[in-house]
């Protein structure tokens, strides 16, 4: 393809890539990720999950995960700040008797002291003292976290020199898409990054995760 037909096409992919809740399902075969992790984050939440337990899934994005670990509706409790998710959760959780608030302020979610048996967080920004006062005794904090350094390379690619948004780990979201990036602002490196797609098949880029499991005593 000429870089006018690919410039066409990258500028669809651009308008396209809007995510809603955690649907990925528009780059599904296309871009893979977290697939060589030392651990299985579904595997361990089930490790530490009864279905008596009382659960909280802060940041649930657009309560997909959530609603894979098929626990009991009325043990469930979920959070979500980013006001399209909001929406999303309250038309697809609430129907089914999940207790879901909106909340986008960790230091301030809105259920009682000692309320939850297990709390699971992934790639969301927490409050460690907030966590604690929402746990019973002998409660479970669950959490993998997105590093400073995640997918770096590829960012260095279209955007060389950008600051990491989130140099210091404080755990916030990670933002989904590359600050400041358009397929008009980065056509040169992203002509770059076609010809190594052309020559090798692929791109490969670093996941930078960690993982928490915390009993509250």
């Amino acid at each position: 393809m000429n870089k006018a037909e690919l410039r066409s096409i990258w500028e669809k992919e651009e308008k396209a890539a809007q995510i809603i809740g955690w649907d990925f399902s528009h780059i599904h075969g296309r871009y893979e990720e977290e697939d060589d992790l030392p651990w299985d984050y579904e595997k361990t939440v089930r490790k530490y999950l009864s279905r008596d337990f009382d659960m909280l899934d802060y940041d649930t994005g657009g309560g997909e995960f959530l609603l894979s670990l098929d626990h009991p509706f009325d043990k469930t409790a979920a959070t979500e700040g980013f006001k399209p998710n909001v929406r999303l959760c309250e038309e697809k959780l609430l129907p089914l008797g999940i207790n879901f608030k909106e909340c986008g302020t960790p230091s301030a979610i809105p259920f009682g002291n000692e309320a939850f048996d297990v709390i699971i967080n992934r790639h969301g920004s927490f409050d460690a003292g907030e966590l604690y006062r929402l746990l019973k005794r002998n409660g479970i904090f669950i959490t993998e976290q997105v590093g400073s350094d995640n997918d770096r390379d590829l960012v260095e690619m279209v955007l060389p020199g950008t600051d990491k948004p989130f140099p210091h780990l404080n755990l916030k979201e990670q933002r989904e898409e590359f600050p400041g990036f358009s397929v008009e602002r980065c056509f040169d490196k992203l002509l770059k990054m076609q010809k190594v797609i052309e020559e090798k098949g692929e791109i490969k880029g670093t996941v930078h995760r960690y993982l928490i499991a915390a009993r509250k005593v």
